[in-house]
């Protein structure tokens, strides 16, 4: 995206807000569901915006881990590292996702196709532990404790398909 196209996102974000600065987390979370993070130029712009220094803006967007500064990959993974899911064994599960996609967790795959990020709890305590691969809920990925690596492959496996078939109907397209 044209850094010009980005200012003018988020300046139409800034403006359906007031001035105050009570407005900063709610403008910082509007600016991450809009773009999957926060740009370097949205906490200037928002900083301008609220007449607050740009390292303010920073400093508490670095304070709270639900803001990313990051792009996320097409296929965002949250793993769940929550009470139930951590005693079930989802360290493992962190642990199987990072050696598969050869990223650690809060990174992103050099292709942009996969992010991987760490979560404390996605709600689903019964099904633990679990992953949500984009909005799906992947649960009870361990049998007593042991990773059950078939379902991360299997997971892959399904997004590799999927990328040969839009390859391949793009081709019959062209």
């Amino acid at each position: 995206m044209k850094e010009e196209d980005l200012k003018l996102q988020i300046t139409g974000i800034l403006k359906s807000s007031g001035k105050e600065r009570k407005n900063l987390i709610p403008l910082l979370q509007e600016i991450q569901r809009e773009f999957g993070y926060i740009p370097p130029e949205a906490m200037e712009e928002i900083g301008k915006f609220l007449g607050i220094a740009e390292t303010t803006v920073y400093g508490v967007a670095t304070f709270y881990n639900q803001f990313r500064f990051t792009p996320p990959g097409r296929h965002h993974i949250k793993v769940c590292l929550g009470t139930a899911c951590h005693i079930k064994g989802g360290n493992i599960i962190l642990e199987a996702w990072e050696r598969k996609l050869n990223i650690k967790e809060g990174e992103v795959t050099p292709d942009r196709g996969f992010s991987l990020e760490r979560v404390a709890c996605v709600g689903c305590c019964a099904l633990a532990p679990v992953s949500m691969v984009e909005d799906t809920v992947e649960g009870k990925e361990t049998i007593e404790g042991t990773m059950m690596p078939t379902r991360v492959d299997g997971i892959l496996l399904s997004f590799e398909l999927e990328e040969k078939k839009k390859d391949k109907i793009k081709g019959e397209e062209e």
